[in-house]
């Protein structure tokens, strides 16, 4: 397979740059090829602002989805945006792997999403009808590709279970699994997540770099968190609001848009 990993933590001896390494030496000992987008090291830029819309006149107002509908529409978007754009078309699987920081993403991650993910491109494609509603959830330009997310966090994996003080992790990392990968298409696979990574010692690292390599080599066997699909019957269009009697009765949420059992972490 081609595989992109977006790589985004500010120092290259940490250990993100240890586990990036990891991954990488395993995904391309199967046989795999790689290609890193080290966010970091590129500098890139992270906000939306003027200057990614060169052919926008200085007297129009910046309405930034019109003008990525426009710039990618006329092949105007910047040079680094289409780079990453080429990337993501190449790739059969993509990983993003970042630090949990409050809760999230590093802001160069979003970033890197809300200038790639451009409208035409990752969202506003497909018709939108009594019947559809854009190809979105399930379905897009990216349907057919697997992806997911390497994650350190620095609390106790206790602290992220179901009754945990800081919520569940799949419900942490939901907005980017639902929100942001399987929105344009990919097949998410349930997420690697190494905790208590700031109390790490050597036979710990060494475990966890072992846990990595085996979901490397399971890359393309392992099967997707099943989300529900937007277009598959499961919702009503164009309210989308599930259908009366699917899913556990006493689910709410998140859980809501799982067909079956839960992901694993």
């Amino acid at each position: 397979m081609n595989i992109l990993l977006v790589y985004a933590h500010p120092e290259p001896r940490s250990l993100n740059g240890a586990l990036r390494d990891v991954a990488v030496r395993e995904l391309e000992a199967q046989g795999h090829t790689v290609r890193v987008s080290d966010l970091y090291a590129d500098r890139w830029k992270s906000e939306v602002d003027r200057a990614d819309f060169p052919t926008l006149t200085p007297d129009a107002r910046l309405l930034p989805v019109a003008a990525s509908k426009t710039a990618f529409d006329t092949d105007t978007l910047t040079d680094d945006v289409k780079a990453e754009i080429e990337k993501l078309l190449w790739a059969d699987a993509l990983i993003l792997q970042f630090p949990l920081w409050w809760f999230a993403m590093p802001a160069i991650l979003k970033g890197w999403v809300d200038r790639v993910f451009a409208y035409g491109f990752a969202y506003g494609v497909g018709e939108h009808s009594d019947r559809r509603w854009g190809d979105r959830y399930g379905e897009g330009t990216l349907a057919g590709k697997r992806a997911m997310l390497i994650v350190t966090a620095g609390g106790w994996e206790e602290h992220y279970s179901p009754r945990g003080v800081n919520g569940p992790i799949d419900d942490l990392l939901f907005p980017i699994n639902h929100g942001i990968l399987y929105y344009p298409g990919y097949d998410v696979l349930p997420p690697f997540v190494a905790y208590s990574v700031d109390r790490l010692d050597e036979a710990g690292f060494e475990a966890m770099a072992e846990r990595l390599r085996e979901r490397m080599r399971t890359l393309a066997t392992t099967p997707p968190i099943p989300y529900r699909q937007q277009n598959g019957g499961d919702y009503r269009i164009p309210s989308m609001q599930l259908r009366p009697g699917l899913g556990d009765p006493d689910a709410a949420g998140f859980a809501l848009h799982l067909n079956g059992a839960g992901p694993a972490s």
